[in-house]
């Protein structure tokens, strides 16, 4: 009987947490899946080099998945986190320059300017009152329209020494962009997801009504949240000038991996209802996604079928996050 008393509560705080993390767990168990699958199907086999450019391609998805995941938490959505990418990579293709010291303050001005574009987004919907969708509409084309002035053509350079430290490979063994994704995500996901702006975001995605009569900080975590979301896109277009040496206004790139981003969020166990999920789930949904696409060209798909496949893909994803919510019958039941 004692036993069973003391036993209880573990097996309770067990299957909370299960419950809490399942969307995440499923996300990383299906991106080892299909990583395992790709390498057991390459031409070239399990090798350091198909792993490094594997993870290298994963990595800019992830940045990008991760700052959607921020705004979706919060119940809304951010279709300028594309752009934000496209306009961060052509802003370091001209600052991230010189030197190794001259570049990372380069780098520095590059997310300070992301952040700032973030924020510009948390204030219209905050301050504005406009629905999120909407505002970041509008951003994107100004974005997108800035990062056309910086480079109307592709061009620019990038500080070699720093791009290789990013890109290539850890003791000619691990792959750096893996470590560059983990430490990132450690120093901007684990603060906020612990602090009280956090759990406000959580808050405010499950019952922004609720958390308003409890008094929490609901204005200030959506600044936060969007700004975080518009510094992680800006270091996601950073690694993509990191990756190609240069900076390129491309409007199908940014639209691209906003949608990308919204099928690995859903991938990655995030409601798009909001109040559920984690960046990290995201980050593995982004891996399970790119792997998707990497095992078109592993198969041989016909070129001209793959983005009806990936359409595909996208529109699984998203009918997957939202088959959750047919079966509620009470909006409590989906918010424990």
């Amino acid at each position: 009987m004692t036993d069973r008393t003391f036993a209880t509560p573990d097996r309770a705080a067990w299957r909370f947490a299960f419950q809490r993390h399942r969307g995440t767990l499923a996300a990383i168990g299906l991106a080892v899946a299909l990583f395992v699958l790709y390498l057991a199907n390459h031409p070239a086999g399990f090798s350091l080099n198909v792993v490094q450019t594997a993870a290298n391609k994963s990595t800019l998805l992830a940045f990008v998945a991760a700052a959607q995941a921020l705004v979706v938490i919060t119940g809304g959505i951010d279709l300028s986190a594309g752009m934000i990418l496209v306009f961060s990579n052509c802003l370091a293709s001209w600052l991230v320059v010189g030197g190794v010291v001259p570049a990372l303050g380069g780098a520095g001005l590059v997310l300070l300017a992301s952040l700032g574009c973030g924020l510009i987004n948390g204030l219209l919907v905050v301050v504005g009152r406009l629905q999120p969708i909407v505002a970041t509409i509008a951003t994107s084309a100004c974005y997108y329209g800035l990062a056309l002035l910086l480079r109307p053509f592709p061009g620019g350079g990038v500080d070699e020494d720093l791009a290789d430290a990013v890109t290539s490979k850890i003791g000619d063994v691990f792959p750096a962009s893996l470590v560059f994704l983990a430490v990132v995500i450690a120093l901007v996901w684990v603060p906020f997801s612990r602090s009280l702006y956090g759990r406000a975001a959580y808050a405010i995605g499950s019952a922004e009504s609720a958390a308003y009569m409890s008094g929490l900080p609901l204005q200030r975590a959506k600044l936060a949240t969007y700004a975080l979301s518009g510094l992680l896109s800006g270091v996601a277009g950073l690694y993509l000038t990191f990756f190609s040496y240069t900076g390129e206004a491309a409007y199908a790139s940014g639209s691209a991996y906003t949608l990308y981003s919204i099928a690995a969020v859903v991938l990655g166990g995030v409601s798009l209802a909001g109040g559920r999920g984690s960046v990290v789930g995201a980050v593995f949904g982004a891996i399970a996604f790119r792997t998707v696409g990497d095992l078109l060209f592993v198969f041989d798909l016909d070129p001209l079928w793959q983005p009806l496949f990936q359409g595909l893909v996208l529109l699984a994803a998203v009918s997957l996050g939202a088959i959750p919510l047919i079966s509620v019958r009470n909006r409590l039941e989906w918010f424990p």
